[in-house]
Order: C-alpha cells, then structure tokens, then sequence
C-alpha cells in the first residue's frame, strides 16, 4: 500500500513511518518543516533499511498538494499535519484555525478529485470537554466549549469528518484521540526535540535529566489524587504509531473515533521518579503554582479500540522513560560533536 504522511517527518510521523515500511508498506511523506528536523528520512532509513519518498511541502497549499496527487499513486493517507501546542493556540488563534482547518480542507477536497477516500485523522484527547470523569470513553462529550483553540480546531475538524463520510459513502475515515504521547524509538535514531520551551513533561524531564535545565516545574500538588499532583495517560510513540497501523488495516466506511492511550494514569510525580529510576539518579523539581484549568485525572478507556482494531499499548511507563534517555543521549552527543 503507498500510504501519504502529512506532517510525516514530525515526532509521530517519523515513528509511523517506521512501523509501516517495516510492514512493507511504501511511504510518501509530506511536510514544510516548521515543526520538524530535515534529514529524518536519512533516519528512518537506518532503521528499516528503506528510505521514503519525501516533499517539502505545505499541505494547505493546494497546487502544490495537486502536483503530488497528480503524480503519485496513493492509496490511503494518514494526516498528521497541523499546528498542536495548545498554550500557544490560546496566544494565537488565527494561526490555529487558518492552518489546522485549511490544510485539511485542502487536503480533502485534493483526496475528493484523486478518489482517494482512506483516511486515517490524527485528533486529540483535548476534544473532550472538561471536566470529564475518567476513564474517558469516545461517548464522553466532545464540543466547542473547549478552553484552547487547539482542542477547537480538532473538534471542528471530526465534525466536518462525519458530515463528508456522511455524504460520500466511498470514505473510510478513523479519527485517533491521542492521549499523551511520550518516549523514543527504541533505536535511539527518533524522537522528540521540540525548539523552544517544551509542551509536555517528558521531554522537560529528560532536559533536566540532561542538564540542559535546573528542575522540572510541577504545577499543584493538592489534586484530588494519591500523592497530590496530576495524574495523565502517557502512551509510547511507538504504540501509538502502531495504532495508527491498525486502524489504516481496519478502515471501513464512515468515520468512526477511537482513544489511544494506555487505559491507566501516572502522576507527574510518578513520571520524575520513574525517569530517575531509569537514569539512576533523582531528577529535581519544584512545585508550583496550579494551572488554571488542569483537571486531577485523566486518562482513557481504550475498551473500543482494542475490540474493533485488534490493537492495545504494550510498553510501561518504564519503557518510556528508558527509550526517551536513549534519545536525549543521543541528542546530546551530537550537540557535543558539532
């Protein structure tokens, strides 16, 4: 199958790509490189031994995208594409929606004209209104009334999903929920490095681990939860990238929602042990002020995607941490070599 990967050199789309060449399938990856390293193919190769097609592109462009439909035989595409930090989606909205919604109306209507109608969606946990009581199943609600435009933008986006399967009986549509991606590939040759001030935990904590930075800030330690601080799903990539496999393998007609997580929580404190475990040393921190708006719990109910994709996360939290310090090892030699 030549499967499309918009936004494919990314974190997730980099892990993707591996676990569908190393099924055999043949990769087109697409991405304009705002958010993401060149050279990943160079990466991925060494891994599977196959390097994928590549374009630097912006998927909202429509005579670009065009130009690659026109060319190149795809069967199916998984869109990953998009802007996802949500503090900065609160800043700025109008960067959100104008890119969020047009690379994906472009991209649909380009799919439209090619009868290219295989869709697998990377969505968000954070189309689920709060507060919602975990586990969270993909009948909690999801709406507008959400507290960033990044969530938004997503929900927006599975609305506009069901309503094209619901007209065009010849798409086939997945929406994944992510929870919370974490780690590396186990290689060490992928992973996460985010420019700027990281959005999530892991990647602060293997910062801090790394001395890159003096201590990790962990917002609120009076959550309704056992020791106190918040408690999230954390998923591996590389479960989540072969969750997205699974779901392209069982792409039926309609569009159909489906979480990926682990189906359990950590605390963030739970996360800076297990880190320290793995390095063999105690990863420092400082409690601070909550955030507005962060709920105690939150993790997912996974029930749906492992009866209709045949597919669950296997690797622990240790897993995480271990591959993602082999990663920011990696990171560091290459700094130190350059």
């Amino acid at each position: 199958m030549r499967v499309l990967l918009t936004g494919g050199a990314g974190y997730i789309g980099s892990h993707v790509a591996v676990e569908l060449q190393q099924l055999g399938h043949e990769v087109i990856i697409v991405d304009n490189f705002t958010n993401s390293a060149r050279g990943i193919e160079n990466r991925v190769e060494q891994i599977t031994q196959v390097s994928p097609e590549i374009h630097d592109l912006d998927v909202a462009d429509r005579s670009q995208l065009e130009d690659l439909f026109s060319v190149a035989r795809i069967d199916s595409v998984i869109h990953l594409a998009g802007h996802k930090a949500v503090a900065e989606s609160v800043r700025n909205p109008l960067k959100y929606y104008r890119n969020n919604l047009s690379t994906t109306m472009t991209l649909l209507e380009t799919m439209m004209a090619h009868g290219v109608g295989r869709l697998v969606f990377s969505s968000s946990a954070t189309v689920y209104e709060e507060p919602t009581l975990p586990p969270i199943t993909e009948l909690s609600p999801v709406g507008l009334a959400l507290t960033n435009p990044y969530g938004r933008t997503k929900a927006i986006i599975e609305g506009l999903l069901h309503d094209l399967a619901a007209s065009d009986p010849t798409f086939e549509i997945s929406i994944l929920r992510y929870f919370n991606p974490v780690g590396a590939h186990q290689s060490g040759l992928i992973g996460e490095n985010p420019t700027g001030t990281p959005n999530n935990l892991l990647p602060i904590v293997g910062q801090v681990a790394a001395g890159r930075r003096d201590r990790v800030s962990v917002f609120g330690d009076q959550f309704d939860t056992p020791d106190g601080t918040g408690v999230r799903d954390y998923i591996h990539v590389v479960d989540l990238a072969l969750g997205h496999v699974a779901a392209l393998n069982r792409l039926r007609p309609g569009a159909h929602s489906y979480n990926l997580g682990t189906g359990r929580g950590h605390s963030v404190l739970d996360v800076i042990g297990t880190y320290g475990r793995v390095i063999g040393r105690e990863i420092p921190y400082a409690v601070e002020e909550a955030r507005v708006g962060d709920v105690a719990t939150s993790f997912a109910d996974v029930t749906k995607a492992q009866r209709e994709l045949a597919w669950r996360a296997t690797r622990s939290l240790e897993d995480s941490c271990r591959d993602a310090w082999r990663w920011q090892s990696q990171i560091v030699s290459d700094e130190e070599r350059s």
